[in-house]
């Protein structure tokens, strides 16, 4: 079904390893490789480097993208939204920019001999699977499991900037909600969906104690809604969520990246989750 070079970004493989590994088994039962990306570099962060150096900032993702054009795959496959925000829009601006590209290119040679040639596309796991393989296929792995009542958290970086991914309906999405449906689940409406989880942009770390009352506002909002699980896509999310609630003390909601759910969906080795990394323990 497809062979992607799989960009693991910087939470994921320190803080929730378990996400990793629940992507890589669901991808293999699906029949899609995954490829791992010698020498790949944080993507780095839309809302932190971006903001001090867009010139490098485009320089470095440009490198992480030169290194998938080279390994003969599909596309670039992540899992978080910061990483798909940034490697998406700087390929989106190269790629229709060709003297922005040249400009890149050429600190690209300069610091590493190598070249972004526009070659390769960009994917978020959420899209690819409602693209291409399906909400019936999704379906159709389903083995059992509790029907919970999950929030859908989607993130700001998922769909925005809307005028160029173009995935979904940015302010009324349903593609995720589809398939944690699809996985056995209810996705629950609930007041300020689409707020920011509170991380972003630099927030948890400059003003942490902003970020918490953002997270907060968000776990009332949800707790109201009356939700059993919260269901993210994007390891940031799922650490301020998950660290938010630690922090906070009144709240005990599971945390669930899609890839989680999707092992516990399809009867996979639940040992993949990594469950004992959370903080708020899992107990499904």
């Amino acid at each position: 079904m497809g062979k992607y070079a799989f960009f693991l970004g910087c939470i994921m493989p320190l803080r929730y390893p378990g996400i990793e590994s629940a992507t890589r088994e669901v991808f293999k039962s699906l029949g899609i490789d995954l490829v791992d990306m010698q020498g790949a570099s944080c993507c780095p962060a839309p809302g932190v480097m971006r903001s001090f150096d867009q010139t490098y900032w485009m320089a470095i993702a440009a490198r992480n993208l030169a290194i998938a054009e080279k390994m003969g795959v599909d596309g670039v496959l992540t899992i978080c939204n910061g990483c798909f925000d940034t490697l998406f829009e700087v390929a989106h601006k190269l790629n229709h920019d060709p003297e922005l590209r040249k400009k890149i290119n050429k600190i690209l040679k300069d610091a590493s001999g190598m070249e972004y040639n526009g070659t390769v596309q960009v994917r978020h796991f959420v899209e690819l699977l409602y693209r291409e393989v399906g909400v019936e296929a999704i379906k159709a792995k389903v083995k059992g499991g509790k029907n919970l009542r999950a929030a859908v958290h989607y993130g700001c970086h998922f769909l925005k900037p809307s005028n160029i991914k173009k995935i979904d309906d940015s302010e009324r999405p349903h593609i995720f909600d589809d398939l944690v449906e699809a996985s056995g689940m209810t996705s629950v409406p609930y007041k300020d969906k689409g707020m920011c989880c509170g991380a972003g942009g630099g927030v948890r770390a400059r003003t942490p104690d902003v970020a918490l009352k953002m997270t907060e506002e968000n776990l009332k909002n949800m707790t109201d809604a009356g939700v059993d699980v919260i269901v993210d896509c994007c390891p940031f999310c799922h650490l301020q969520y998950d660290a938010g609630q630690a922090q906070l003390k009144n709240y005990k909601i599971p945390v669930l990246h899609l890839s989680q759910l999707m092992v516990l969906a399809f009867g996979l080795d639940k040992d993949k989750t990594g469950f004992e990394s959370h903080q708020v323990k899992v107990n499904l």
